[in-house]
């Protein structure tokens, strides 16, 4: 991890994931997610600090303070 070179942690790549999944069953963008991470440089790796959460219990469409809050603003 020397030159400035940097890696996912694994709950990283968890938290990219989960973006994706929250974008594809919502019909999402989601690059207003992924531009709101948070990320903190630790010795596994890249951690991001504010993961999204995914909503797995009703069918309501999602709303823009929803999408705000998911994407860290």
């Amino acid at each position: 991890m020397s030159n400035g070179t940097f890696r996912l942690s694994n709950q990283a790549l968890g938290a990219v994931m989960m973006a994706l999944q929250e974008s594809l069953l919502n019909q999402l963008d989601i690059v207003p997610i992924l531009k709101g991470f948070e990320l903190t440089q630790t010795e596994d790796g890249l951690v991001v600090t504010n993961p999204p959460t995914v909503r797995v219990s009703n069918d309501r469409p999602v709303t823009e303070e929803e999408l705000t809050r998911l994407a860290g603003e």
